[in-house]
């Protein structure tokens, strides 16, 4: 499903979703935050979906297997001079790593075989296979957590636009000549300070989310850069020894 249409279906649903659970599901002291309360329920609805489907998207691109263990095995048939072999653990392991090294050694294979490219072009032609796959993969790795945190931050302007109008009323009540309209004064000030706490549960959650998933992400591309690094190295010193 594509990303536009992942999005336009998420809100249309959250939205069904929060209009259900704010009629007929929630607690009368919490729906007296007023309509708002509907909108940061499907805000929050959204941070959890983004959140489920960039642990699912991150193990995917981890791949089959341990990392660790993939490379290792990688490493081994490359210094046993086994591109071949290398190149189906790669296909067994799947994930961003496995692409981006195997887009290198198919690349390798390539150029080995291909007699107009000179021998000192051989790991030029490996590196920039691979820096154009790794290109491929990193926008998968980082796919909407930019809408994770545009939606923390529509939650905050949402849960402080739903205080101000609480506060209004509350104000409102105070302004009556002379007792003050203790009904009105109470429901002004819980609807201010739920939107406020609605707004701050669906900015937490969703900033939270959005430096883990950031702080994974890097932590994965170092990965993918410390390993492709090693197989050039270990391509080099075999190309090396050819000569």
């Amino acid at each position: 499903m594509k990303q536009g249409l992942f999005a336009t279906v998420l809100i249309i649903v959250a939205f069904a979703i929060a209009y259900v659970v704010y009629s007929y599901f929630l607690p009368g002291f919490i729906t007296k935050g007023g309509p708002l309360v509907v909108l940061l329920i499907m805000l929050s609805i959204m941070v959890f979906t983004y959140v489920f489907e960039r642990i699912f998207s991150l193990r995917k691109a981890q791949g089959k297997g341990s990392l660790t263990k993939f490379l290792k095995d990688v490493e081994d048939n490359l210094n046993n001079g086994d591109i071949k072999s290398a190149i189906e653990v790669c296909n067994k392991q799947r994930g961003s790593m496995a692409n981006v090294i195997r887009n290198g050694l198919e690349r390798y294979q390539e150029v080995l075989k291909d007699s107009h490219i000179q021998a000192e072009k051989y790991m030029s032609e490996v590196q920039r296979a691979i820096e154009e796959a790794t290109m491929l993969e990193t926008p998968l790795l980082e796919k909407n957590l930019i809408v994770l945190s545009t939606i923390s931050s529509i939650a905050t302007m949402v849960g402080l636009l739903g205080t101000v109008i609480g506060m209004i009323r509350a104000f409102q009540a105070l302004a009556h000549a002379g007792a003050p309209d203790a009904i009105q004064l109470s429901i002004g000030i819980s609807e201010a300070l739920i939107n406020t706490a609605g707004g701050l549960i669906a900015a937490i959650t969703g900033i939270v989310a959005y430096n883990f998933f950031v702080n994974k992400v890097d932590g994965f591309t170092y990965m993918i850069d410390e390993a492709t690094a090693s197989i050039i190295a270990i391509l080099n010193s075999r190309n090396f020894d050819s000569k």
